[in-house]
């Protein structure tokens, strides 16, 4: 039995209560070994499949990991400690940059929008039985979309890009399942895919982004799902371009079961057109949140897809939550109506911040990589040294540990709000952290 802590219960949901109570509190540490399955059944007086059970609940809620005869282990982050839990709050007199913000500067107001949202419900109250989608959102969503070039298929609305890709996964996937994400890749979709039960398989990544040569391997090794970041991938700011897009559809065409599911986050951000991925297989999901160019509260989500994935979607919600609030499907639809945000400058400004302090790193010898989006990503040596250096130089960056598998370590900056006399101080900053240290020598 663990050492301070007895494992409890008869049935399996018992078992798996009792563990999931002693991770909570902390009695169970991540990487602690669990007793084997025979010994922990003798112990408690049950079969051996009881616990084998009360396993196979906590490893497909994401709490712990198997690796046969090495036995079973709490996850090294499990599912109620998410990667945004390595952050921190920086000290006084800490600069920032670690936190994938948008520019507060750059987001439309909301007043209007949600005033004229108000105002509609007053005159036309939202009631039960109403589509769950506006029809004048559904009506801009499209237009929208197909000026993109993205495919065509009909309209949901989820709360935020996380929700839909939630939903989207569940609908198709079952726990065991393994599912080819980018890597490094969002924090939140890594921690998403164990807490469902699924599988990471990693695909490495490229400005251009997934590499199609690691997306084959991930789908001869058993994936049934790949995740893609359209523009602005997050954190290394890869854009999808053409031809990379035109791979991996071929790759995909040879693969049609495979699920496919492509964000694009960076609509309104990013100058450089959309390349889809998406549309090419039986089974595939379209998403365009709204969290970087009007706001992360806003929480709100365009889905499309073939039709089967877009009823399943749907009727799972009418089962849950019904609908995204109608107020702001209203309000986004104000705000897409009136032009609110100036998509070509809100994209300038964040390419002019990202690009000068890639250009003032390169001008310190060192390598950063973000063709579009908020933030730059830095290649390190070791992640730990070179966030105490900066912290120590006054900068707050995210560690690559957030965002990676088994991607080499690195560094994701911020640059969203990065003022212009700011990018020359934070570039010598990550240069001196990186330098090597100096050996003296004795005698």
């Amino acid at each position: 039995m663990l050492a301070g802590y007895r494992i409890e219960g008869r049935g399996a949901a018992e078992i798996a209560a009792s563990v999931e109570r002693a991770i909570g509190d902390g009695t169970l540490l991540p990487g602690q070994p669990l007793p084997p399955l025979r010994e922990l059944a003798a112990e408690l007086g049950v079969n051996a499949n009881t616990v084998a059970a009360a396993y196979r609940t906590l490893r497909d809620r994401g709490v712990i990991e198997t690796a046969g005869r090495r036995g079973s282990r709490v996850r090294a982050r499990p599912a109620s400690a998410p990667r945004e839990a390595l952050s921190f709050a920086p000290p006084p007199g800490v600069r920032n940059v670690s936190d994938g913000n948008p520019d507060p500067a750059l987001l439309p107001p909301l007043a209007d929008a949600l005033a004229a949202a108000a105002e509609d419900a007053r005159r036309s109250p939202t009631l039960y039985g109403v589509p769950s989608v506006d029809p004048e959102l559904a009506e801009l969503a499209r237009a929208r979309l197909a000026v993109d070039g993205a495919p065509e298929g009909p309209i949901a609305v989820t709360s935020g890009a996380l929700d839909s890709v939630e939903r989207v996964l569940h609908a198709w996937l079952r726990p065991g399942d393994a599912i080819a994400v980018e890597d490094p890749g969002w924090g939140a979709l890594l921690d998403l895919v164990p807490a469902l039960g699924l599988r990471a398989l990693p695909c490495e990544m490229d400005d251009e982004g997934p590499l199609p040569e690691a997306c084959e391997r991930a789908l001869r090794a058993g994936a049934r799902a790949l995740v893609v970041t359209a523009r602005a991938q997050n954190p290394s700011g890869a854009v999808v371009t053409p031809a990379r897009a035109a791979e991996l559809r071929s790759l995909l065409a040879r693969h049609p079961g495979v699920l496919v599911i492509e964000d694009d986050h960076g609509r309104d951000i990013v100058r450089q057109p959309l390349a889809p991925v998406a549309g090419g297989t039986d089974r595939w999901a379209f998403v365009q949140s709204l969290s970087k160019a009007y706001g992360p509260d806003l929480r709100l989500a365009v889905l499309t897809g073939d039709p089967t994935t877009v009823d399943r979607v749907r009727g799972r919600q009418r089962l849950g939550p019904g609908w995204v609030s109608q107020l702001l499907q209203r309000a986004t639809a104000h705000l897409w109506r009136t032009g609110a945000v100036e998509s070509a400058r809100v994209a300038a400004v964040y390419d002019a911040r990202r690009e000068a302090l890639i250009a003032a790193l390169a001008e310190r010898g060192v390598a950063a990589r973000g063709r579009g989006g908020l933030n730059a990503w830095v290649p390190v040596p070791d992640e730990t040294t070179a966030v105490a250096q900066l912290l120590r130089a006054g900068w707050a960056v995210a560690p690559g540990a957030r965002f990676r598998l088994s991607a080499p370590p690195g560094l994701r900056l911020t640059t969203a709000s990065l003022a212009s006399d700011e990018a020359a101080g934070l570039a010598a900053a990550v240069a001196e952290a990186l330098r090597p240290p100096t050996v003296r020598r004795l005698g």
